[in-house]
């Protein structure tokens, strides 16, 4: 059994964020393409169908992106981490009432990121606090971002002179704009759901997030 260490970075890339609403043989399947051309972060959504077992679909998560190296994250429910081994760490979408008592259940190193969204104060309470990275959302219009605020360009330059963590964007990104994007806005990587999971070659969807992030 693959256990969490320390040894886990984020330092930027391709951060896939998957959603666990999808039919899980799929949702594997299409997790198993992608991580064969390279993934440096996962994040499992919280957006659960009732009735899911968590934890064996976090298994089963983990299981792939473990053997790859690739560190795993559930978003907000910190307590899994206590609970699976498959886990590697937690995002937030708002700062949590009492980190200090999150970091104390955990009781072991763990990897941690926040939505920012327009509020440079959360880059602060990141940078004060040592998380891992931060993430803009969103920077397009997405059905995916759900309630984020649109990110304009400069707020995201702002933060690369509030802090030295990992700065990923968010939302409505593909190949083409991520392009445009990098010569106003500097940034680490970029998290993506749908513009990965809903094509037919994830991996080569990949491919051409990760040549677009090349250039």
């Amino acid at each position: 059994m693959e256990i969490m260490d320390s040894s886990y970075q984020i330092s930027g890339g391709i951060y896939l964020v998957l959603n666990p609403a999808m039919e899980s043989k799929l949702l594997l399947a299409k997790l198993k393409s992608a991580l064969s051309v390279g993934l440096q972060v996962v994040q499992i959504w919280n957006n659960w169908q009732p009735g899911t077992d968590k934890l064996a679909l976090v298994k089963a998560i983990g299981e792939l992106c473990n053997s790859h190296r690739v560190p795993v994250l559930i978003n907000e429910e910190w307590q899994l981490v206590m609970q699976s081994p498959f886990l590697q760490g937690v995002h937030f979408d708002d700062v949590p009432a009492d980190y200090a008592a999150i970091q104390q259940a955990i009781n072991k190193p763990f990897l941690a990121g926040i939505t920012c969204s327009s509020n440079l104060n959360k880059v602060l309470w990141a940078d004060e606090h040592q998380l891992n990275y931060v993430s803009f959302c969103s920077m397009f219009p997405s059905p995916s971002a759900g309630s984020c605020d649109i990110v304009m360009p400069s707020i995201v330059k702002k933060a690369r002179t509030l802090t030295t963590l990992p700065i990923f964007v968010s939302g409505g990104i593909t190949p083409e704009n991520l392009l445009a994007l990098k010569k106003e806005t500097p940034f680490n990587g970029v998290a993506v759901i749908s513009g990965i999971l809903s094509a037919d070659d994830p991996a080569q969807q990949v491919k051409h997030y990760q040549n677009a992030l090349s250039m």
